[in-house]
Protein backbone atom coordinates (compact mmCIF):
# COMPACT_ATOMS: atom_id res chain seq x y z
CA UNK A 1 0.00 0.00 0.00
CA UNK A 2 1.38 3.41 -0.94
CA UNK A 3 1.90 6.09 1.66
CA UNK A 4 -0.76 8.80 2.01
CA UNK A 5 -0.03 11.92 0.00
CA UNK A 6 2.36 14.26 1.77
CA UNK A 7 2.16 18.03 1.25
CA UNK A 8 4.06 19.04 -1.91
CA UNK A 9 6.16 21.62 -0.06
CA UNK A 10 7.14 18.99 2.52
CA UNK A 11 8.34 16.62 -0.21
CA UNK A 12 10.45 19.36 -1.80
CA UNK A 13 11.84 20.34 1.59
CA UNK A 14 12.86 16.78 2.40
CA UNK A 15 14.50 16.35 -1.00
CA UNK A 16 16.33 19.62 -0.41
CA UNK A 17 17.55 18.38 2.96
CA UNK A 18 18.80 15.11 1.47
CA UNK A 19 20.39 16.92 -1.49
CA UNK A 20 22.35 19.25 0.76
CA UNK A 21 23.45 16.31 2.87
CA UNK A 22 24.81 14.61 -0.25
CA UNK A 23 26.57 17.77 -1.41
CA UNK A 24 28.27 18.34 1.94
CA UNK A 25 29.16 14.65 2.23
CA UNK A 26 30.92 14.87 -1.13
CA UNK A 27 32.95 17.86 0.03
CA UNK A 28 33.80 16.16 3.33
CA UNK A 29 34.83 12.80 1.91
CA UNK A 30 36.90 14.35 -0.87
CA UNK A 31 38.78 16.39 1.75
CA UNK A 32 39.10 13.52 4.24
CA UNK A 33 40.69 11.26 1.63
CA UNK A 34 43.94 13.11 2.34
CA UNK A 35 44.11 11.28 5.68
CA UNK A 36 44.21 7.86 4.01
CA UNK A 37 47.34 5.86 4.92
CA UNK A 38 47.70 4.45 1.39
CA UNK A 39 46.42 4.88 -2.14
CA UNK A 40 43.95 1.99 -1.92
CA UNK A 41 42.12 3.59 0.97
CA UNK A 42 42.42 7.04 -0.59
CA UNK A 43 40.78 5.74 -3.75
CA UNK A 44 38.03 4.01 -1.76
CA UNK A 45 37.01 7.18 0.05
CA UNK A 46 37.26 9.17 -3.18
CA UNK A 47 34.87 6.69 -4.80
CA UNK A 48 32.48 7.22 -1.91
CA UNK A 49 32.69 10.97 -2.54
CA UNK A 50 31.96 10.47 -6.23
CA UNK A 51 28.83 8.50 -5.34
CA UNK A 52 27.67 11.37 -3.11
CA UNK A 53 27.86 13.99 -5.88
CA UNK A 54 26.09 11.63 -8.29
CA UNK A 55 23.31 11.26 -5.73
CA UNK A 56 23.12 15.03 -5.33
CA UNK A 57 22.59 15.38 -9.08
CA UNK A 58 19.70 12.90 -9.03
CA UNK A 59 18.00 14.82 -6.24
CA UNK A 60 18.64 18.19 -7.89
CA UNK A 61 17.16 16.90 -11.14
CA UNK A 62 14.06 15.66 -9.33
CA UNK A 63 13.61 19.01 -7.62
CA UNK A 64 13.83 20.63 -11.04
CA UNK A 65 11.03 18.39 -12.27
CA UNK A 66 8.95 19.52 -9.29
CA UNK A 67 9.61 23.11 -10.26
CA UNK A 68 11.76 23.90 -7.23
CA UNK A 69 15.28 25.30 -7.71
CA UNK A 70 17.65 23.04 -5.71
CA UNK A 71 19.36 26.00 -4.06
CA UNK A 72 16.01 27.20 -2.71
CA UNK A 73 15.07 23.76 -1.38
CA UNK A 74 18.44 23.47 0.38
CA UNK A 75 18.78 27.02 1.71
CA UNK A 76 17.02 26.56 5.06
CA UNK A 77 19.28 23.66 6.02
CA UNK A 78 22.69 25.13 5.22
CA UNK A 79 23.38 26.52 8.69
CA UNK A 80 22.55 23.41 10.76
CA UNK A 81 24.18 20.90 8.40
CA UNK A 82 27.28 23.02 7.86
CA UNK A 83 27.39 23.58 11.61
CA UNK A 84 27.49 19.82 12.19
CA UNK A 85 30.42 19.32 9.83
CA UNK A 86 32.29 22.36 11.12
CA UNK A 87 32.02 21.11 14.70
CA UNK A 88 33.09 17.55 13.86
CA UNK A 89 36.26 17.94 11.81
CA UNK A 90 38.24 14.67 12.00
CA UNK A 91 41.89 14.80 12.99
CA UNK A 92 43.06 11.59 11.33
CA UNK A 93 42.01 8.64 9.17
CA UNK A 94 40.40 6.68 12.01
CA UNK A 95 38.21 9.63 12.98
CA UNK A 96 37.34 10.27 9.32
CA UNK A 97 36.05 6.75 8.71
CA UNK A 98 34.26 6.74 12.07
CA UNK A 99 32.43 9.90 11.05
CA UNK A 100 31.46 8.32 7.74
CA UNK A 101 30.28 5.18 9.54
CA UNK A 102 28.50 6.60 12.59
CA UNK A 103 27.35 10.01 11.37
CA UNK A 104 26.11 8.87 7.98
CA UNK A 105 24.60 5.74 9.49
CA UNK A 106 22.30 7.49 11.96
CA UNK A 107 21.33 10.05 9.31
CA UNK A 108 20.42 7.28 6.89
CA UNK A 109 18.32 5.53 9.52
CA UNK A 110 16.37 8.74 10.14
CA UNK A 111 15.82 9.46 6.45
CA UNK A 112 14.75 5.87 5.82
CA UNK A 113 12.02 6.31 8.42
CA UNK A 114 10.85 9.62 6.97
CA UNK A 115 10.90 8.31 3.39
CA UNK A 116 8.07 5.92 4.26
CA UNK A 117 5.73 8.93 4.08
CA UNK A 118 6.58 9.63 0.43
CA UNK A 119 4.92 8.38 -2.69
CA UNK A 120 6.82 7.11 -5.69
CA UNK A 121 9.09 8.06 -7.32
CA UNK A 122 10.30 10.21 -4.42
CA UNK A 123 10.24 7.42 -1.85
CA UNK A 124 12.48 5.17 -3.92
CA UNK A 125 14.75 8.06 -4.86
CA UNK A 126 15.49 8.85 -1.21
CA UNK A 127 16.05 5.17 -0.43
CA UNK A 128 18.36 4.83 -3.46
CA UNK A 129 20.64 7.67 -2.43
CA UNK A 130 21.19 6.43 1.11
CA UNK A 131 24.72 5.16 1.61
CA UNK A 132 25.43 1.72 0.21
CA UNK A 133 26.17 -1.08 2.63
CA UNK A 134 29.58 -1.70 1.04
CA UNK A 135 30.71 1.74 2.14
CA UNK A 136 29.53 1.12 5.69
CA UNK A 137 31.32 -2.24 5.63
CA UNK A 138 34.51 -0.57 4.40
CA UNK A 139 34.38 2.04 7.18
CA UNK A 140 33.61 -0.56 9.85
CA UNK A 141 36.49 -2.73 8.67
CA UNK A 142 38.85 0.27 8.85
CA UNK A 143 37.71 1.00 12.42
CA UNK A 144 38.23 -2.61 13.47
CA UNK A 145 41.68 -2.58 11.85
CA UNK A 146 42.65 0.58 13.77
CA UNK A 147 41.46 -0.95 17.04
CA UNK A 148 43.28 -4.22 16.33
CA UNK A 149 46.50 -2.35 15.61
CA UNK A 150 46.19 -0.29 18.80
CA UNK A 151 43.49 -1.34 21.30
CA UNK A 152 43.74 2.02 23.06
CA UNK A 153 42.22 3.60 19.94
CA UNK A 154 38.87 1.99 20.80
CA UNK A 155 38.31 4.35 23.73
CA UNK A 156 39.16 7.44 21.70
CA UNK A 157 36.96 6.43 18.76
CA UNK A 158 34.08 5.49 21.06
CA UNK A 159 34.21 8.95 22.61
CA UNK A 160 34.43 10.48 19.12
CA UNK A 161 31.38 8.49 18.00
CA UNK A 162 29.39 9.67 21.02
CA UNK A 163 30.34 13.23 20.19
CA UNK A 164 29.25 12.74 16.58
CA UNK A 165 25.85 11.47 17.68
CA UNK A 166 25.44 14.26 20.20
CA UNK A 167 26.28 16.90 17.60
CA UNK A 168 24.00 15.24 15.05
CA UNK A 169 21.05 15.26 17.45
CA UNK A 170 21.74 18.85 18.43
CA UNK A 171 21.79 19.97 14.82
CA UNK A 172 18.71 17.85 14.07
CA UNK A 173 16.79 20.12 16.40
CA UNK A 174 17.91 23.09 14.33
CA UNK A 175 16.87 21.31 11.14
CA UNK A 176 13.38 20.76 12.52
CA UNK A 177 13.20 24.44 13.47
CA UNK A 178 14.49 25.52 10.07
CA UNK A 179 12.08 23.44 8.01
CA UNK A 180 9.00 25.12 9.52
CA UNK A 181 7.20 21.85 10.13
CA UNK A 182 7.95 20.02 6.87
CA UNK A 183 9.35 16.86 8.49
CA UNK A 184 6.55 16.86 11.05
CA UNK A 185 4.06 17.08 8.19
CA UNK A 186 5.61 14.02 6.58
CA UNK A 187 5.44 12.00 9.78
CA UNK A 188 1.80 12.97 10.30
CA UNK A 189 0.99 12.20 6.66
CA UNK A 190 2.27 8.66 7.20
CA UNK A 191 0.09 8.24 10.27
CA UNK A 192 3.07 7.85 12.62
CA UNK A 193 3.06 9.97 15.74
CA UNK A 194 5.22 7.83 17.99
CA UNK A 195 8.29 10.04 17.96
CA UNK A 196 9.64 8.28 21.07
CA UNK A 197 9.42 4.98 19.24
CA UNK A 198 11.27 6.46 16.29
CA UNK A 199 14.16 7.53 18.50
CA UNK A 200 14.22 4.14 20.22
CA UNK A 201 14.66 2.49 16.83
CA UNK A 202 17.38 4.95 15.87
CA UNK A 203 19.18 4.33 19.16
CA UNK A 204 18.95 0.55 18.79
CA UNK A 205 20.36 0.69 15.26
CA UNK A 206 23.19 2.95 16.41
CA UNK A 207 24.05 0.60 19.30
CA UNK A 208 24.21 -2.36 16.91
CA UNK A 209 26.37 -0.36 14.52
CA UNK A 210 28.84 0.54 17.26
CA UNK A 211 29.11 -3.09 18.37
CA UNK A 212 29.72 -4.25 14.80
CA UNK A 213 32.70 -1.90 14.57
CA UNK A 214 34.12 -2.97 17.93
CA UNK A 215 33.29 0.29 19.71
CA UNK A 216 31.54 0.97 23.02
CA UNK A 217 28.22 2.80 22.87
Amino acid sequence: MSAPAAPDHAVADLLGLVALGELLAFERMAADARFAPDLRRRAALSEMAAAEIANYRRLADRLGVLGVPPEEAMAAYVEPLQGYHDSTEPRDWAEAVTKAYVGDGITDDFLREIAEALREPDRQLVLDVLHESRYAEFAAAEIRHAVSADPKVAGRLSMWARRLVGEALSQAGRVVAADQGALTALIVADGRTDVAGLFRRLTAAHTARMAAAGLNN
